[in-house]
């Protein structure tokens, strides 16, 4: 099989394409969250904003990361331009950053095909979104030196049902600790062009409103529990463009034998939303821990 590339086509843009200036950027922003890397940290879920917005924020979640005992990352992210009821495989077998290349798991990414539940995305399709590809330079960053794989999984529009379905087929590979998840999100969208101006004044100006949103948000994903989020986001149509992939990582924690806990360690805003012309996106990050204390 010969090499398809997946080009980033959002570098030059959404961040430098610029290899030492981007090399740079994401190791300054690496060093100053200070986190200390844990091989006990399984998963993110980390925004994927332009990086002069969510850049700094994603640091908290990429930081976590200790590289030595990774062989593969899923990743997973929202389509925002293609309309599909399913989640989607790439055909690319090597995703381009400006800081290095990384190569698709085409054996995992057979096994997945071979359950018949996945489609897969034109490699058109694959290079218009940008949810996983603004993950992929910190990824090439934290994994340099290492040899590591990736298994993209687009996820599209998919029922409670199947989010349920999508998480007992992945559950599996959470018991290889080898195997690493990147949940591409962003939080709340407010303002009129997003349609979405949700306002509770018992929190005082707007952007402490949707932050009081966002954080119940995040409290009930770190309970881990796929249900109450469904019921979160029925209730207040938070317009959190990753519920899907996030509900399937839930998903997966749930059907896996490996105990794993979320936690978020950041929150920020694009901007602070003081009236209705105004409008801000929001921006969570959590590492995704095995939890030891609980087994006894």
């Amino acid at each position: 099989m010969g090499t398809k590339v997946r080009r980033p086509s959002h570098a030059g843009s959404w961040y430098t394409d610029n290899p030492k200036q981007l090399s740079e950027e994401l190791e300054g922003w690496l060093q100053s969250c200070g986190l200390t890397k844990s091989s006990d940290v399984r998963g993110v879920i980390a925004p994927h904003a332009g990086y002069s917005y969510s850049g700094r924020a994603a640091a908290y979640a990429f930081g976590n990361i200790d590289p030595s005992n990774i062989t593969r990352v899923f990743l997973l992210g929202p389509s925002h331009h293609y309309y599909t009821p399913k989640c989607a495989l790439t055909t690319a077998t090597v995703y381009k950053t400006p800081i290095g290349d990384l190569p698709i798991d085409l054996e995992v990414t057979e096994e997945l095909k071979a359950t018949g539940k996945f489609e897969l995305m034109d490699i058109r399709v694959d290079e218009a979104e940008h949810s996983m590809e603004m993950h992929l330079p910190y990824l090439a960053k934290v994994f340099e030196g290492h040899q590591v794989k990736i298994v993209p999984i687009l996820v599209g529009a998919v029922s409670a049902e199947n989010e349920a379905m999508y998480g007992q087929i992945l559950a599996k590979y959470v018991d290889d600790s080898n195997n690493f998840f990147s949940i591409s999100s962003d939080f709340c969208h407010w303002g009129s062009r997003f349609n979405y101006m949700h306002y509770d004044k018992k929190h005082g100006p707007i952007y402490k409103s949707i932050e009081a949103l966002d954080k119940m948000g995040m409290d009930i994903i770190e309970t881990g529990d796929p249900d109450s989020f469904k019921q979160y986001l029925l209730e207040y149509d938070n317009t959190i463009c990753g519920r899907h992939p996030i509900s399937v990582f839930l998903h997966m924690l749930r059907n896996c034998s490996t105990k794993i806990k979320i936690k978020f360690l950041r929150y920020e805003q694009s901007s602070q939303c003081k009236s209705n012309r105004d409008s801000s996106v929001s921006y969570a990050s959590a590492a995704a821990k095995t939890d030891d204390s609980s087994s006894s």
